[in-house]
């Protein structure tokens, strides 16, 4: 069973993620909180696997709570719910060890494959929050964006063939145990993989190397 905390200011949201994921029976919430200061105390508290969290609360806002989160309770994989014009905070929880990504208006299905996901120790973008991190990016302008798509798919043509195999599951969400049977190896195997892909594209967790991904584009991994 994977235990999830929710926390939103919005009663309404909150019910209608509890709802989502009452339809797995393999979810189970265990705790609410309407404010991030209280996600963090019910997260030190009952240590759920995922913490489902809105990007934007009063007082300690969804960055803030994700941080302490993941200080105070590391073993609890951070999904964040976030709406269209929240892109600067998006790209600062990809610093910050978020896991997941999701669009508060997206398919009732991502939140639960985000949730499994993290879960599992993966990497969740949803895809609309990946197009909206590279788009955002673009707007720094077609010289910086150029620039960005260059080095990104540099850094992922200098990994090997195997590497290469993995970032491009690890972009689509699934955990080590999933990418270890799509490739018939050792889930250790993987682990190691992911090591090297994180030190070789200067990234520090998952979700930021499937933004390099998804930056380098569908043929890098042609």
């Amino acid at each position: 069973m994977i235990r999830v905390l929710i926390a939103d200011d919005e009663p309404m949201i909150r019910a209608g993620v509890r709802a989502v994921l009452a339809v797995d029976p393999g979810l189970d919430v265990i705790a609410e909180a309407g404010n991030g200061r209280d996600a963090v105390e019910l997260a030190r508290r009952h240590l759920p696997d995922v913490a489902v969290l809105d990007i934007r609360m009063p007082g300690t806002d969804g960055l803030q709570a994700a941080a302490e989160i993941r200080r105070l309770a590391p073993q609890t994989g951070v999904v964040m719910l976030t709406t269209f014009g929240e892109d600067d905070y998006i790209l600062q929880a990809l610093g910050g060890g978020v896991a997941g990504f999701l669009i508060k208006s997206g398919e009732p299905e991502e939140l639960i494959a985000g949730v499994r996901a993290v879960a599992a120790g993966a990497a969740y973008l949803s895809p609309v929050v990946a197009a909206r991190v590279v788009a955002h990016l673009a707007s720094t302008g077609a010289g910086v964006l150029g620039a960005r798509r260059a080095d990104a798919k540099a850094k992922v043509a200098a990994l090997t063939a195997r590497e290469r195999q993995v970032l491009g599951l690890l972009k689509e969400g699934q955990s080590n145990a999933a990418i270890g049977r799509s490739l018939r190896v050792a889930e250790g195997t993987v682990k190691a993989h992911v090591s090297s892909i994180l030190a070789r594209l200067g990234v520090e967790n998952r979700a930021a190397a499937a933004v390099v991904a998804h930056e380098a584009g569908a043929d890098s991994f042609a």
